[in-house]
This record gives structure tokens, C-alpha cells and sequence, in this order.
């Protein structure tokens, strides 16, 4: 498991403690990612809440920044010197900016770092421990960068893994990598349908209620991207998620619903 692997390197990091603060000239230009420009209207084509979600937009907006700046010229005075502008993104530039091959390798190393979470989940566990040294940190970032191997390219979740590491946030990272996906499937046009069970549904089960959605009137006509969960705590029954709404067929909220029945009649 990846979680014992990380575990077992922390403890023979000692020698690397310093490794985040070597890198602090990478650290700049990574800090941006928490706090874009306020001149610049980056909006997501979808919304995204927390601050795993604030991490995640911003993110995605420092591409559309940087896909703004290669592709408009910049304007410039009547003397030919360069004149001061506050250009306004649209959602069309943010979605273009889905297409670069920068923004694409980050998107595959994240998607990459959730898949990991998902086979390992003692990973959140670990991240969330307050007693993780700088050396521990480090030993954890290499840890996640040989999982995504040649995916990232220019450092880009490198940089942005130090930075959450440096904030003390690397607990937000699973949260990131599941909204920066959501990010980054609307601006291909998809939806994601959600869907929450007791235990594991099948392939089969999965396909038919993706069909079922996909010809009801809340796909929007969209190619849907499923994410499954599993929530024993549900007794039962489903959860769908897509959009913005919910449908609870869940076995808890019928026992929920039936208690409160017989709470107002006696």
C-alpha cells in the first residue's frame, strides 16, 4: 500500500528536511495558485465550494491566465509603450484554457493522485496528521510524484504540492484532485452523476442507471462522468448526485422519514 510506503520513507527522511525550503524559488510563482490576481475575472464554468475548492479553481484559473496572456497581444499607448490593462476572462477563455497540453498533463497527474486515494485510504489519514515534519512532507511529495511519473509536465503539481505543503494543507489534496476533475469535466461539456451505495455496485448496475440518467431531463442533454462511493452508513437503497441536485433513495432517509411520521402522529 501506498500509505506504508510513505510511512517507511518519512521515517528515513530525516537527511532531506530541507528540501521544501531549497525549493522556495519554485515557490513564488506557486503561491499564485491560492490567490490570483483580482484584475482578472477567472470564472470556472462551474461552481465549486470549500477551500479544497478554492484551491482547485484557482489552480485551473492560473492556466486560463496563462493561456489570456499567449494569446491576446498586449495593447499599447500612442507613445508605443505598453498600456496598462485589466482584461476580463470569459468562460469561453477558461474553457480554452482546458485545452493546453500543460493544463491536460496536470489534469491526468491529478486524476492519477485520485486513483490513489481511492485504493489507499489511510493516505488521508496520514495527511491530516498535525506532527508531520517539513522532511516528512518532502518524502510525501516524492512519494505522490513517482505515482504520476511523466504526467507532470513543467513541475506544475510539484510546485502546487510544496505550496499545500508549506500551508500545511496537503489534507486538502484529496478534496482538490476530486473538484479539479469536476472543473475540468465541465469544460469538456460533461456532468457528473454521483452515485452513493451501502456496498459496491457492479458494472452492470453502474451502466443501466447511467443510461436511466443520461435519457431523463437532468443530464441537460450532457455526456455524464459517473463517480461511484460507498457510505455504509446509508443502510441501503441509493443516493444519485448530478449537477447541483440530489435524489436520496437511500434506506437511512426512508427510516428517517417514517420516524418523524410517527414522532407527529403520537
Amino acid at each position: 500500500m501506498f500509505s506504508r510506503q510513505v510511512i517507511s520513507g518519512a521515517l528515513r527522511s530525516n537527511a532531506s528536511r530541507g528540501i521544501i525550503s531549497r525549493a522556495g524559488a519554485a515557490l513564488p510563482s506557486a503561491r499564485s495558485y491560492a490567490t490570483p490576481a483580482s484584475s482578472v475575472d477567472s470564472k470556472p464554468p462551474v461552481a465549486v465550494y470549500g477551500l479544497d475548492g478554492t484551491y482547485a479553481s484557482a489552480l485551473v484559473g492560473l492556466f486560463a491566465l496563462l493561456s489570456y496572456s499567449y494569446r491576446s497581444p498586449t495593447p499599447m499607448a500612442a507613445n508605443g509603450s505598453p498600456r496598462q490593462s485589466s482584461p476580463k476572462l470569459t468562460i469561453p477563455q477558461y474553457t480554452a484554457a482546458a485545452k493546453t497540453s500543460a493544463l491536460d498533463s496536470a489534469s491526468k497527474a491529478l486524476a492519477t493522485l485520485s486513483d490513489v486515494f481511492k485504493k489507499d485510504p489511510k493516505l488521508a489519514v496520514i495527511l491530516t496528521a498535525p506532527s508531520l515534519s517539513p522532511g516528512d512532507k518532502s518524502q510525501i511529495i516524492q512519494e505522490l510524484q513517482r505515482h504520476t511519473g511523466g504526467q507532470d509536465k513543467g513541475d506544475i503539481v510539484k510546485n502546487f504540492l510544496q505550496t499545500l505543503a508549506e500551508h500545511n494543507r496537503l489534507s486538502l489534496l484529496e478534496g482538490v484532485c476530486e473538484k479539479f476533475g469536476t472543473l475540468m469535466g465541465a469544460s469538456r461539456g460533461e456532468v457528473d452523476l454521483t452515485v452513493i451505495s451501502a456496498a459496491k455496485l457492479d458494472d452492470k448496475t453502474l451502466k443501466r442507471l447511467e443510461t436511466a440518467v443520461g435519457k431523463s431531463e437532468y443530464s441537460q442533454g450532457k455526456k455524464l462522468k459517473v463517480i461511484t462511493k460507498v457510505n455504509p452508513d446509508i443502510k441501503g437503497g441509493l443516493i444519485v448526485e448530478i449537477g447541483d441536485r440530489t435524489i436520496d433513495l437511500s434506506v437511512s432517509s426512508k427510516i428517517s422519514k417514517m420516524n418523524k411520521l410517527l414522532t407527529d402522529t403520537l
